[in-house]
């Protein structure tokens, strides 16, 4: 999905040996559309050679400033830039910025942005005893008020990169439309899990994708989410279960600290059991008795009448007529009804209806599906 198509960015690297992950985080930016142009100081270039970032970025790289003042160029007042990233950013890199000092072509594009009101993103790499050092702690927190970091990850003892979704999800929030900004959105996501015994469960085939991509969105548009889930999501507050149950009573739980929308995408199962203390043995002749599970919507919607709230409906073997038909029939603000008989459970790729005032039909990948759920929501939200 194209969320940064006809943005500039300019990506500075420095010394550090994280250098060579950027070709990779380049290469993702132009994926979703941006143009790309580095800057590099005297020191990257001892790590990774020019060339193979011109070769990234299609682009002549910066490894000096010329009286073609390209700093003023892209990243001045009226500069052609969008944004300044600098990926991989060194102690030493951050302490210069942090006390104006402009002696490599990146410093002096990131002062020049700092001063032109340009979007700045640093992600720092180094040794986790530097990173973790006074003096660099007191540069970061001084450029923080400024810039935007993206922090790294600590393992073995080093403060390594981000890893690129982080970063690019960061810099999409920056650059897209702001039209959820102040709202708060919990999600729920994918399957929930119902124990047998200690061993054995039974799910569904949900793989929470739709729920992350709608999470994904809606934070690039600026709202503060949380999702429910049992997997794993970037930048997003997350609240992790297993059960039915213990979906049911988070999202109950949360909703207590006041929400703006409730989008319930989660595939909760409809029936649990009595978990059996020990394994089953292997060969026994089993007798499970199903009990229903409350349907979260309801409980929902019985509780917070005001909350704008958006469900998910899925059949099998269904015509479109009767799918929109069953999605009117529920009590809330948005449906995105679906068959799952050949796509959508566990898939990259969907067809959905999106039913309120009237009927969207879309396919395509789960972030493109994201975005026009999200934007049916903005719709429905600026009527009231």
């Amino acid at each position: 999905m194209k969320t940064l198509e006809d943005k500039t960015i300019i990506v500075g690297i420095t010394g550090s040996i994280a250098a060579v992950e950027a070709i990779g985080l380049i290469r993702e930016l132009r994926r979703k559309g941006a143009s790309i142009h580095a800057v590099m100081t005297p020191s990257a270039c001892k790590i990774i050679h020019p060339h193979a970032i011109q070769y990234a970025t299609q682009h002549d790289v910066i490894t000096e400033l010329t009286g073609m003042v390209e700093h003023v160029a892209f990243l001045g007042t009226n500069g052609s830039a969008d944004l300044l990233l600098i990926a991989p950013c060194t102690a030493n890199t951050i302490g210069k910025i942090a006390n104006g000092i402009d002696d490599t072509p990146v410093t002096t594009c990131a002062i020049t942005a700092l001063g032109s009101g340009k979007p700045v993103v640093i992600v720092p790499a180094m040794h986790e005893s530097m990173f973790s050092q006074t003096a660099v702690r007191h540069n970061v927190d001084r450029l923080n008020q400024n810039a935007h970091f993206v922090w790294p990850r600590l393992e073995e003892h080093r403060a390594k990169i981000a890893e690129e979704e982080h970063t690019v999800l960061v810099i999409e929030r920056l650059l897209s439309q702001d039209d959820l900004k102040g709202k708060r959105i919990l999600i729920t996501s994918g399957a929930t899990i119902e124990a047998l015994d200690p061993i054995r469960i039974f799910t569904t085939r949900s793989s929470g994708r739709t729920g992350r991509e709608i999470a994904y969105e809606a934070y690039r548009r600026h709202a503060d989410v949380t999702i429910v889930h049992s997997g794993e999501a970037s930048l997003v507050n997350q609240i992790r279960v297993e059960s039915a149950a213990q979906m049911i009573d988070a999202v109950l739980k949360e909703l207590e600290t006041g929400y703006d929308l409730f989008v319930n995408t989660a595939a909760i199962s409809d029936y649990t059991v009595d978990k059996q203390v020990d394994k089953i043995k292997s060969g026994q002749e089993l007798h499970i008795t199903l009990k229903n599970v409350p349907k979260l919507t309801d409980l929902v919607r019985e509780r917070y009448p005001d909350l704008f709230v958006v469900c998910f409906k899925a059949e099998t073997h269904t015509s479109p007529d009767a799918l929109i038909k069953c999605a009117r029939s529920i009590p809330v603000d948005l449906v995105v009804a679906n068959d799952v008989t050949h796509t959508g459970m566990g898939t990259e790729e969907n067809e959905i209806f999106i039913v309120n005032s009237k009927v969207e039909r879309y396919s395509g990948d789960k972030a493109f599906l994201a975005r026009k759920i999200i934007d049916s929501i903005v719709r429905e939200l600026h009527k009231t």
